[in-house]
């Protein structure tokens, strides 16, 4: 299954929509300020473009969406000693994306805000969607000078097809990787992340000046990881209980497989040298827990968590398992991190990279 399929969050403003349910990204994006204004002072030391035009790679539909922009204005606005004659701005998602929610509820009022805060003065700030994957060209050669993305490199272009190519499928049981999957699972995996992540970087070599930057943050992993308490293995659980039950068929949990990987820092590392059109600025681990450190009983941080997940993957998973299950699905899961959290804090690895084009 490839991932553009599928309209990856839930849009619109209701209750399960990404819209409502994105605190864990905000959060994540207000920890990893200080590297967008470190990379952005790097980057204007080196070029100074008359319209300065960035990307959004990833950028869903929520109050979040134009919030990297509003962040990159204002560091250029106010850390940074120079003034482009413009701004031209480029939200990327996949077409399955709410665009219309942005442009409709969003922008006007991102705009209103630009001009009260900056004044009517303020040189113009152009928005556009692009539709697409960033698996993929996106731009124009060497037309852009920064690109951002947040929480979207870990998911696939696909799931690695070698998971269901025989006759039985190679991660019975599993809807990722965990201790009982077979070593060559967690090798398709890895193999599929490498292929996706290197023609990231080199479309996006293609695309950026000479000198221009990239700061991506997306979730990764320690060496030293427990596989068998990750997110997705407590849906796997919560699946196999269903399958007890005679709720799924065990075929059809067999044949599914999250289009997502979780790499480690030197995994990541390894690929851009190889690649080799980027020089690394910084790579570091930012943690944050799986609740996003709000302060809450153990219940509520289960709901909250169940819901910013069902707002990010039910599309898939209504796609494979239907639309009858997903009530239930997500409350076991509530009930599975709840039992988690009762023995053990849980958090994110978020691995934010910093590279410059050559």
């Amino acid at each position: 299954m490839a991932i553009e399929q599928v309209p990856h969050m839930n849009g619109g403003m209701g209750k399960t929509s990404y819209a409502n349910n994105s605190i864990l990204q905000r959060n994540t994006m207000r920890k990893v300020k200080p590297f967008l204004e470190e990379s952005l002072t790097r980057l204007c030391s080196s070029i100074l473009p008359s319209c300065f035009k960035l990307a959004d790679l990833g950028c869903s539909s929520g109050p979040n969406t134009l919030a990297a922009a509003s962040d990159i204005i204002n560091i250029i606005a106010h850390a940074v000693s120079y003034n482009p004659t413009s701004f031209q701005i480029f939200l990327n998602d996949l077409p399955g994306n709410d665009f219309n929610t942005i442009f409709k509820f969003l922008l006007p009022g991102f705009y209103k805000k630009l001009n009260r805060e900056k004044g009517e003065r303020f040189e113009p700030c152009f928005i556009v969607g692009v539709p697409g994957t960033f698996h993929g060209r996106l731009f124009p050669s060497d037309s852009m000078h920064f690109f951002h993305s947040l929480y979207a490199l870990h998911w696939l272009s696909q799931v690695p097809r070698v998971l269901n190519k025989g006759v039985l499928p190679l991660n019975i049981g599993n809807i990722y990787i965990t201790k009982t999957s077979p070593p060559t699972v967690f090798k398709a995996y890895l193999k599929q992340f490498q292929e996706d992540f290197k023609l990231f970087l080199s479309c996006r070599s293609e695309e950026l000046v000479q000198a221009g930057g990239m700061l991506l943050t997306f979730i990764g992993r320690l060496e030293n990881d427990d596989e068998d308490e990750t997110i997705w293995s407590l849906f796997g659980k919560a699946l196999n209980d269903m399958v007890i039950e005679n709720k799924i068929e065990e075929s059809k949990l067999d044949s599914f497989d999250m289009p997502y990987f979780a790499p480690t820092a030197n995994e990541v590392k390894e690929i851009i040298e190889a690649e080799g059109s980027f020089t690394l600025q910084r790579l570091e681990i930012c943690k944050l827990g799986w609740d996003a450190d709000i302060d809450e009983s153990k219940e509520m941080k289960a709901k909250f968590i169940a819901k910013y997940m069902r707002a990010a993957a039910e599309p898939l998973l209504k796609l494979h398992f239907g639309d009858d299950i997903m009530d239930e699905l997500f409350q076991r899961f509530a009930d599975k991190v709840a039992q988690l959290l009762e023995v053990k804090k849980m958090e994110y690895n978020n691995l934010v990279i910093s590279m410059t084009r050559n």
